[in-house]
């Protein structure tokens, strides 16, 4: 069954390019979640008066991920116990977040939120929030695809690099074949 969830970890070109290459995944859009103003630009979300974060959008079929696997790379691949910040990124535009579209995502979340912090995966408390999906406004063409047609930049190689090595060492078996001769 193909079913839609939004995630919120940071910038959405580190989450697209995590996302992108997971066997399951249908489709990865990066943008706007979770804010006030309607079609907001990227100009407009990174001075954090709109209220929206950068999140993706993650189209996946059940057949082939479950979703308490896509929160297990998403809670791996990202610091979610930092509030409105990762790395260097600072900002509520920045805020880690799981936006569900059923209920059973909702209980789904919560729950691997109350497992990794029973058994103190991180050695802060998760701080992510979990909310109903709102309106979900696609960022701009420029930011689609962004770490696979930029991978050289500095950006792309101190933070998004970390990442995709985390994947590969913890999640190979998630992999699109496409992706697996990257590594």
């Amino acid at each position: 069954m193909i079913k839609t969830i939004f995630l919120a970890g940071g910038c959405f070109w580190c989450t697209e390019a995590v996302f992108q290459r997971i066997k399951g995944v249908q489709r990865v859009q990066p943008g706007y979640i979770d804010g006030k103003v309607k079609n907001p630009a990227y100009r407009e979300v990174c001075t954090g008066r709109t209220g929206h974060t950068e999140a993706i959008e993650v189209v996946y079929d059940t057949e082939e991920i479950q979703l308490s696997d896509l929160l297990s790379i998403f809670f791996t691949t990202h610091d979610p116990t930092t509030l409105n910040r990762q790395g260097n990124d600072i900002g509520t535009q920045y805020r880690s977040g799981i936006y569900y579209t059923s209920e059973a995502q909702k209980e789904t979340s919560i729950q691997i939120i109350k497992e990794l912090t029973d058994r103190n995966f991180f050695k802060n408390p998760i701080v992510t929030e979990v909310k109903e999906a709102s309106p979900f406004y696609p960022a701009e063409v420029n930011h689609h695809n962004y770490y696979n047609r930029n991978n050289e930049q500095p950006y792309c190689s101190f933070v998004i690099n970390p990442k995709m090595e985390k994947l590969k060492n913890f999640f190979s078996n998630y992999l699109k074949e496409s992706y697996e001769r990257e590594f």
